[in-house]
């Protein structure tokens, strides 16, 4: 079989699979007919090879010569010489392991010099492969038994790709675990759904009908294998109260709860990045002592205060703006956006002073300066730039808590969203709304997460060249 000498992106990836133990062992899982067919072709070339023959005769024909003997005595008189140096007593046993060990080592470089030039080592499994995966026919009469391994590999070539696969692996696994740990803390709360349902009232026979009929009365581990694949397959079942169609009451909930996240998260970030600017740029005057004020009180007003607040002067007493929200009506979401994003833009503004002023002092600072830029152009494009990482971590870790604290303004103002939702589930419990409500908002903020760690690698060069180096 004739090999290129070209590497493709998969020998290239699967290089770089190979020298991490765990993913070894994972493609040779899921490439397991692709190593059978290349260990077949190993082993039929590897007993064509006459290399190993040649080898042992080669080394019985250099024992039999004179040359072999010569080699031997120069060895003895070496050991000799060197225990007389160092007036040590000579020892047989220990001369003849010295002698031994030198002669093997030597007499095998002459030989396989000698064999160089008449017949070409065999390669290992590993190299084999590796050169395999650049022949054009190998890789078309394997890939269809062998496409999870040529994706692997595909991936793995380059750094960007494997690092975007590793944080979808990842936030996939952090989704089961929170289903997992959800599901486990609803099934061992003392309260008992069908009782609160049913009320009291309720005979016991009446109560296990109902825990038969919505499975309640089957073991954890089967209920929580329920929970996880109707997840997985957006089959959530039917909530236990009015038999509602959870995924239609997620899927009508949850992008009112979104619009109002996303809303908020955009007025936060336009008002508070340039208040962090301004206060780094005017430190210690009166417009940083100003605006961090006013942030420091953003960050300690009650969400549900500032919205009763909010109510009673736009509303009641200024007639501005409606009290609660109606689908439709963007005027009615004013109100639970600027409150949800209150406390958001306090954190953000923060943030961006204290990365600003860290940042000002750096020696590429001093660089720029002294390059001829003006204080602007250096403020924005050298400053503001390296100091976006913490800024969007604290814009990701923002946003995640603010879906899940979106309930108290959407209770506040009367918005039907997930967060309300998920509350009013929490008291009966309805354990396949609760755990639909939390697992999708967990979606979101692992969806949010991997933008950002996108964002980050894009913006700062350093983190490419550690995740190329990685």
């Amino acid at each position: 079989m004739l090999h290129s000498t070209r590497e493709n992106v998969f020998s290239q990836g699967f290089m770089v699979v190979h020298r991490h133990a765990f993913l070894r062992w994972i493609q040779v899982l899921i490439g397991f007919p692709v190593h059978i067919i290349a260990l077949c072709i190993y082993f039929s070339k590897r007993k064509s090879n006459t290399y190993d023959a040649l080898f042992k005769k080669k080394m019985q024909d250099l024992k039999q010569s004179e040359a072999y003997v010569n080699l031997k005595r120069s060895y003895e008189k070496q050991y000799d010489m060197k225990q007389a140096y160092f007036n040590r007593n000579l020892k047989a046993a220990e001369k003849e392991k010295f002698v031994q060990r030198q002669l093997k080592k030597r007499s095998e470089a002459i030989v396989q010099e000698e064999l160089g030039q008449e017949v070409r080592k065999p390669m290992n499994y590993t190299e084999f492969f590796h050169r395999l995966l650049t022949d054009k026919r190998f890789v078309l009469l394997t890939f269809i038994p062998g496409i999870l391994a040529y994706c692997m590999y595909f991936i793995y070539q380059g750094a960007f790709k494997r690092f975007v696969f590793e944080r979808i692996v990842m936030t996939v696994f952090v989704i089961v675990s929170v289903i997992i740990i959800v599901f486990t803390i609803l099934y061992i709360s003392p309260s008992d759904a069908a009782a609160n349902i049913l009320g009291e009232s309720a005979t016991q026979a009446q109560r296990d009908a109902f825990n038969v009929q919505y499975g309640l009365d089957q073991s954890y581990f089967v209920q929580l294998w329920h929970a996880l694949s109707g997840i997985l397959t957006f089959d959530l079942g039917q909530s236990y109260t009015g038999n509602e169609v959870i995924m239609n009451s997620i899927s009508n909930r949850f992008p009112v709860t979104l619009v109002l996240a996303i809303s908020s998260l955009i007025l936060a970030i336009v008002i508070a990045v340039p208040v962090g600017m301004i206060s780094a740029a005017r430190v210690n005057s009166f417009w940083d002592y100003t605006f961090m004020f006013i942030a420091l009180i953003g960050l300690s007003i009650p969400s549900f205060w500032q919205g009763l607040i909010f109510i009673i002067t736009f509303s009641i007493q200024g007639d501005l703006l409606p009290s609660s929200y109606s689908p439709g009506n963007f005027l009615s979401l004013i109100m639970p956006i600027v409150v949800l994003g209150t406390g958001l833009a306090a954190a953000i503004a923060r943030m961006t002073r204290s990365s600003m002023l860290e940042v000002m002092h750096e020696d590429y600072m001093v660089t720029a300066k002294a390059k001829g830029l003006t204080g602007r152009e250096t403020f924005v494009g050298h400053a503001l730039r390296n100091a976006w990482i913490p800024i969007l971590t604290v814009i990701g870790l923002q946003f995640g808590g603010m879906l899940g604290g979106a309930a108290v303004t959407e209770k506040v103002f009367n918005i039907s969203g997930l967060g309300s939702y998920i509350v009013d589930k929490q008291f009966i419990p309805d354990t396949p709304a609760i755990l639909a409500g939390v697992v999708y908002i967990a979606i979101t903020i692992s969806i949010v997460n991997l933008i950002v760690d996108l964002v980050y690698a894009m913006l700062n060069p350093r983190i490419r060249s550690q995740m190329k180096n990685s």
